[in-house]
């Protein structure tokens, strides 16, 4: 089965539009991809590792992607295709928390 990973965005004030009985829905989504296999965490603080030509290693704090709203978390999904994968995910809290989640699928 194809794998894909999965970055969600979204920030508080996104999260606290939904409605409480939304929000449980959407946390319900993710317990349910938590139960099918899916590996998902929230994104902690980022660094920046480099080693140029083997010359050293460097690590810098600090993501190097920018965005509008910051990396609320990550998850490895499996699914049939890239539709399953992206209904899948459809209903997660960023998705439904006035954020977005990307679908990338992973290539072997």
């Amino acid at each position: 089965m194809p794998t894909f990973i999965t970055i969600g965005y979204g920030n508080e004030a996104g999260y606290r539009q939904l409605s409480d009985d939304r929000r449980r829905a959407a946390h319900t989504r993710d317990d349910e991809l938590g139960a099918s296999g899916a590996l998902i965490g929230r994104a902690g603080e980022p660094v920046q590792v480099r080693n140029h030509d083997g010359a050293g290693v460097g690590v810098e704090p600090g993501a190097f992607l920018r965005s509008a709203l910051p990396i609320a978390g990550f998850a490895v999904i499996e699914a049939d295709d890239l539709d399953a994968a992206i209904e899948r995910v459809s209903q997660t809290p960023c998705a439904m928390a006035y954020g977005v989640v990307e679908v990338w699928p992973l290539q072997p």
